[in-house]
């Protein structure tokens, strides 16, 4: 059906109608408002505003811009509205108090961070505006700043187009992105290493294997043996974080013994990650611990982000086993 008769029909109150013309961009505009927030729950919430707000706003809808046009403006100005309200998750103390923990490398700036769950349609479709350390140095741009990169370099929105979208002018855009541009290269800059392997690829497997059995075996120099030398752990939302071999091989002598968890294999941000469930002595019930995001470099770990368990549920997977 045409989009003008779906229109015609949602202004009518018809939400089946409504439903089809914007079904469509669901997803996309979910990942586009986790872009913005770096909270997975956030861009749900902000997802869910954004669609009440063009039900309720589809009678000022001119149609001079397309609907997913119109609904990427809506979407764009409700996070900037709740980056505005700060209402963030906030930061919480390691609370492993049997486990004495090497001194942080630094604090972590983004500890609303949390993992995007692929959709199974989405399965190992790799893209870099979607990886955590991408989606990371986003947060640390001003939310406008944020918004101009994103709609401009992500979406491919014209400097136009965007000003529309952001009631600003063409200048304000401009000047905006390239000061976006010029932090984020900053940022990613230092991180830059080998790209990694192909999702599912054997290399990808290969390495993910190696990893399971030191985790799960509590092999801390074999663990120790896939990470670069400039490895990186961070734990949103406890703002500690970890940066190169020697004090990750600390930590995880700290922290990893045989036998304490297994892992079950899910993805996020288009990149290898587990679940982490604790194994009791006697057996039984082995309760989820958390989840971990593998960032990839060639045949090595250059990253590894720690979830609490709140966020199993995202991803399907249950609180405990």
């Amino acid at each position: 059906m045409a989009a003008r008769d779906l229109i015609t029909r949602a202004r009518a109150g018809d939400g089946a109608a409504f439903q089809e013309l914007t079904g469509p961009y669901h997803r996309e505009l979910l990942t586009h408002c986790y872009r913005m927030l770096g909270s997975f729950q956030d861009a749900e919430d902000a997802l869910q505003d954004t669609l009440l707000a063009a039900w309720q706003g589809l009678a000022g809808y001119e149609e001079r811009a397309s609907v997913r046009t119109w609904l990427y403006r809506i979407a764009t100005n409700r996070c900037l509205n709740a980056i505005r309200a700060a209402g963030r998750r906030p930061a919480k103390e390691w609370k492993m108090p049997d486990r004495e923990l090497p001194e942080p490398t630094r604090l972590g700036e983004v500890v609303w961070l949390e993992p995007f769950p692929e959709a199974p349609e989405t399965r190992y479709e790799r893209n870099e505006t979607i990886s955590l350390a991408f989606v990371t140095a986003l947060q640390v741009l001003p939310a406008r700043q944020r918004a101009v990169l994103i709609l401009r370099e992500v979406l491919g929105y014209h400097a136009e187009e965007v000003a529309g979208m952001l009631d600003a002018t063409v200048e304000s855009v401009n000047s905006a992105l390239k000061r976006a541009r010029a932090t984020l290269k900053q940022r990613l800059a230092a991180g830059e290493q080998e790209p990694p392997p192909a999702p599912d690829s054997p290399a990808e497997r290969a390495l993910v294997a190696k990893f399971v059995r030191a985790f799960e075996s509590g092999d801390v120099d074999a663990l120790v043996g896939l990470l670069t030398a400039d490895v990186r752990i961070s734990m949103p939302p406890i703002p500690i974080e970890y940066e190169g071999r020697d004090v990750v091989a600390r930590f995880f002598a700290a922290v990893l013994t045989a036998g304490t968890y297994d892992l079950v294999p899910t993805r996020a941000n288009g990149q290898p990650a587990f679940a982490l469930y604790l194994r009791t002595p006697s057996g039984g019930i082995r309760h989820g611990a958390g989840l971990e995001v593998l960032t990839l470099s060639g045949d090595q770990i250059r990253a590894v982000t720690r979830f609490d368990r709140s966020v199993l549920p995202s991803f399907g997977l249950p609180r405990s086993l």
